[in-house]
């Protein structure tokens, strides 16, 4: 039988079993590649090649786009704008600035969202809230775990609709800071 006969050869049970075990695999771990589910299946016991594994999840449509980032900030929205008052600010003393960010963090199956504000003279972390989501709320919380000790004169954020929000931070605590 010549070599190229096998690739036209109906699929084995082995095969099957081989569909079975990347199925399983690929709905215990959505994010992972093909390169993950081949390690994945190698940890479980089978003897497959990368190449293999990868072919038979295109066939099986199970190879998706993956995302190697999460977009935290979206500035597209109807909510106001505050003007940038810290761009030719000298920063001379804490808890005259604070800046507020979020960020993600990738976990094995998810991400998981930090919001954080730092003094931006001392660079300490004034208040921090992590959680599974990233609205308004996240923010919002961060900031008054901070405010609980201290208050700036002006709190900094990006144009991002979790800050700009009405009801958030934007209701009466944007820059300057009117706590």
């Amino acid at each position: 039988m010549a070599p190229s006969t096998f690739y036209y050869h109906p699929h084995t049970p082995d095969d099957l079993d081989l569909r079975a075990a990347i199925e399983e695999v690929a709905l215990d771990y959505p994010r992972y590649g093909y390169r993950r589910v081949h390690a994945e299946l190698v940890r479980r016991g089978w003897q497959i090649n990368h190449k293999r594994v990868q072919r038979l999840m295109q066939e099986a449509n199970l190879i998706l786009e993956v995302r190697r980032y999460c977009q935290t900030t979206n500035s597209r929205h109807g909510y106001g704008r505050y003007p940038n008052l810290v761009k030719h600010l000298e920063i001379v003393r804490p808890n005259q600035v604070w800046v507020a960010d979020l960020t993600y963090i990738r976990l094995e199956r998810q991400f998981i969202y930090l919001a954080v504000l730092l003094d931006l003279f001392t660079r300490s972390i004034r208040g921090w809230e992590l959680a599974g989501h990233m609205t308004e709320d996240l923010p919002k919380a961060a900031l008054f775990k901070a405010l609980q000790s201290q208050q700036p004169e002006i709190h900094h954020s990006d144009q991002g609709v979790q800050y700009a929000a009405t009801g958030s931070l934007s209701a009466g605590l944007c820059a300057p800071c009117g706590v």
